[in-house]
């Protein structure tokens, strides 16, 4: 929907690839779903749900086996993030590294978008 021909919407590492390849595998999932609600301090949150029918909206993203799908209202947002999965003694989780974000919350749960004019004309630049 918002995309650029030859260039991926989102890209992810292989540690991403691995862990949603193996969140795919669990239970035969044909994927993870990646949108944005409201919600949370700064005002938007990331969503993630497993997919099991694909819906003609959604922007399919496959690399090393594993397969995100973009919903609709997300795609302009989340255009350009790379996904990455990390790992430490105190957590687990994907992390997201959007150049779409101005602000965040302080514990990184919640983020907020530059404009919907300034995100387009970055698109367009692109």
């Amino acid at each position: 929907m918002f995309g650029i021909p030859g260039k991926q919407a989102v890209t992810m590492t292989e540690a991403a690839a691995a862990q949603i390849r193996k969140l795919m595998e669990a239970k035969g999932h044909k994927g993870l779903r990646i949108g944005v609600k409201k919600g949370g301090c700064a005002g938007m949150e990331y969503t993630m749900d497993y997919v099991d029918e694909l819906t003609e909206h959604d922007e399919v993203v496959e690399d090393n086996g594993a397969r995100i799908l973009i919903a609709p209202m997300a795609q302009m947002f989340l255009f350009g993030t790379e996904i990455d999965y990390e790992v430490s003694l105190l957590e687990a989780g994907f992390k997201f590294k959007n150049p779409n974000v101005e602000d965040a919350c302080g514990c990184g749960e919640s983020i907020k978008f530059k404009d919907v004019e300034a995100l387009a004309a970055d698109l367009g630049k692109s």
